[in-house]
């Protein structure tokens, strides 16, 4: 007999070599229906795998994000089968599950499709899917997996099967196709009820610009079509919100093909609006006891093989940049914490200076394929909130805690209020990815849990999702439509002052080795702003509007008044502008409205008869005639209500 350990903590026996879906059955034939993954002992397992150990176990429906992904990769197995179909002379490559869907990569070896071929595609995938067929999962010796391939004439299933090892390698078997694939399935074809397939790209065979460009078909599928239809009609709304249509509309930001692609210029307004959310965080900073530092955008190259980055993004991101002293080889930084720890070795320290708080808005560069670019998201060079704590090991329960508080007061200040965790730990089973050694990602990783547990946090344990150096804390915000998004990261770090050999003076004058704690609550400028346009839609808080007035005179007859008018605003430190065109005010109000402006000033006869201002909402309420005063009241209590009270511990 075997014990199984349920989420819950209760425990059952079994015969050894029980299969999964017969012990979601021994909880109920209601969860035995709807289960569409599961996991042993952190491992995936299919629903027909048996279990022939003592372990935990965790079942997954569509509404974990794990019985979407098995659903999603199961569904990319069908698009397969599909494509063969159609095209028989293609070749398969990868198709995994992403966030939302799927996709595969395809050699179609000449034969050309483009998405007027979507919905015969959609139709023979639905009729495949209805025949119900079991996903199997089994073991192939290597030597015949090469020749099956080999047979194919498909040399890029032939390149991965050959960096296995034999007695890992497995095929996936639906009706009459097969694949290579190591697993991760829902029990049948049948479970798929609707499927989408959203657009074509190119891309290249393991994302290497020398190899073949290959074409990506992506897709989503659904158990039900209702949930299709919603997406579809979530899809819609995310166009009207996509950053780069609002970036545009608002002057934010912009993109030159001479400047060079995933490199953003800013525009005044888009720079106005960098600079607020930059003051905004360095004022909070500033009281949490943090120090701006300033480092360069480029660092020898002996600076990041020491830190690991070399090794992690620049031997396969960046040329090295040479100067005419042949002993001098520099990159561009890809990350900022190394040049914070000679920051921190620029003189002795004591535990009397710790915890020392570095901080800097650093612009870094990683080199990005083309095709992953995308807007203000995914872009090569941007700007990261960076910040450094150096402490001792004491000290590193009460600023990771500290951190979270400063993390949160950014969220609610800029209407993030749906969030949780998620506390990214290392995969145990491939210790290879990452440096440091077990004591310390031991230490590091309990140290998260305990902040995040002590701190009622929301949160879920994820591994394999650690930086290479460390454990960490990432924060998922759902913005309007409902979308998660990773926002905000905090990091426990004892092996970069290991490798650089950072030290403090400890109470008895030893040399001591202080904790790394790396944060940036915004994670990058260019993909918040990116995330932020999106959930707001470009109206933004009104406290970071970057024109919070906008001030429209009905004729030139009025112009000194709106000056007047102007120099109050500006004086109680309001950012208003005045509109004095020779325009119609019905235009300037349309105008102001699609710049998203929160408040409309109209002034005219009886505004400077009476010494007043009519006062306009965007997409609100007219508010009607009152004196300035009054109105700069409202704004402010309107400012003071929306950013809480930042408490420092």
């Amino acid at each position: 007999m075997i014990s199984i350990i349920f989420p819950d903590s209760s425990v059952k026996k079994f015969e050894k070599g029980t299969k999964v879906i017969d012990v979601a059955k021994s909880i109920s034939e209601g969860l035995a229906r709807k289960v569409l993954s599961a996991s042993f002992n952190e491992e995936i397992y299919e629903l027909e795998s048996e279990i022939h150990l003592d372990g935990n176990i965790k079942f997954y429906t569509w509404d974990d994000n794990e019985g979407k992904q098995a659903f999603w990769h199961s569904s990319a197995h069908i698009l397969a089968q599909t494509i063969k179909f159609f095209y028989p002379k293609s070749k398969l490559t990868i198709g995994p599950s992403i966030e939302n869907g799927f996709y595969y990569d395809v050699d179609f070896a000449g034969e050309s499709i483009s998405e007027k071929d979507f919905q015969k595609i959609e139709a023979k995938f639905l009729e495949f899917a209805r025949e119900d067929n079991k996903f199997k999962l089994k073991s192939i010796p290597k030597t015949d997996a090469l020749e099956f391939y080999k047979n194919e004439n498909n040399e890029y299933k032939i390149e991965l099967i050959e960096g296995l090892e034999d007695g890992t390698i497995t095929f996936c078997d639906h009706s009459d196709f097969t694949d290579l694939c190591k697993g991760g399935h829902i029990p049948s074809t049948g479970i798929v009820k609707a499927v989408k397939l959203l657009n074509i790209a190119g891309a290249y065979w393991r994302g290497d610009e020398k190899n073949n460009q290959l074409t990506r078909i992506y897709g989503i599928t659904f158990p039900k079509q209702k949930l299709l239809t919603e997406y579809l009609e979530l899809v819609e709304k995310a166009k009207e919100r996509d950053h780069r249509k609002i970036g545009k509309e608002l002057e934010l930001f912009t993109f030159s093909s001479k400047v060079g692609n995933g490199l953003p210029l800013w525009l005044p307004n888009g720079t106005e609006l960098r600079d607020l959310l930059q003051g905004f965080l360095e004022d909070a900073q500033r009281r949490a006891g943090y120090k701006k530092v300033m480092s360069s955008h480029i660092g020898s190259k002996e600076l990041y093989e020491t830190s690991g980055h070399y090794e992690k993004y620049g031997a396969d991101s960046f040329q090295p940049i040479f100067t005419p002293n042949d002993s001098e080889t520099f990159i561009l930084r890809p990350m900022n914490c190394p040049h914070h720890c000679e920051i921190y070795n620029a003189k002795p320290q004591s535990y009397r200076d710790l915890p020392l708080r570095l901080a800097e808005f650093g612009t870094v560069y990683r080199y990005e394929q083309s095709g992953e670019l995308h807007g203000l998201s995914r872009v090569r060079g941007f700007t990261v909130d960076d910040a450094h704590i150096f402490c001792t090991p004491e000290q590193v329960d009460s600023e990771f805690k500290n951190t979270i508080d400063l993390v949160l007061y950014v969220f609610k200040s800029l209407g993030f209020d749906n969030f949780s965790a998620q506390v990214s730990l290392r995969d145990p089973n491939n210790p290879d990815k990452y440096i440091g050694s077990d004591k310390n990602w031991e230490i590091s990783e309990q140290a998260i849990l305990n902040s995040a547990k002590e701190k009622e946090l929301e949160f879920n344990v994820e591994y394999g999702e650690a930086a290479f150096y460390g454990p960490k804390l990432d924060f998922m915000v759902k913005d309007a439509l409902g979308r998660s998004w990773q926002l905000g990261t905090i990091q426990v770090d004892y092996n970069l002052p290991e490798r650089f050999d950072l030290t403090y003076k400890g109470s008895n004058n030893e040399d001591l080795r202080p904790v790394m704690i790396h944060r940036a609550p915004f994670g990058s400028m260019e993909r918040f702003v990116a995330i932020l346009l999106e959930h707001t839609g470009g109206v933004f808080p009104l406290w970071l509007a970057t024109t919070q007035v906008e001030i429209l005179i009905v004729s030139e007859n009025y112009k000194n008044y709106g000056k007047k008018v102007l120099n109050i605003l500006e004086n109680h430190e309001i950012r208003a502008h005045l509109d004095d065109r020779n325009e119609t005010v019905g235009k300037k109000i349309r105008e102001s409205e699609i710049k998203k402006i929160p408040f409309m000033i109209v002034v005219g006869e009886n505004e400077v008869k009476n010494n007043t201002i009519s006062i306009r909402r965007h997409h609100g309420d007219d508010l009607g005639e009152m004196k300035i005063e009054k109105f700069i009241d409202i704004i402010k209590k309107e400012i003071s209500d929306c950013i809480p009270k930042f408490n420092i511990n």
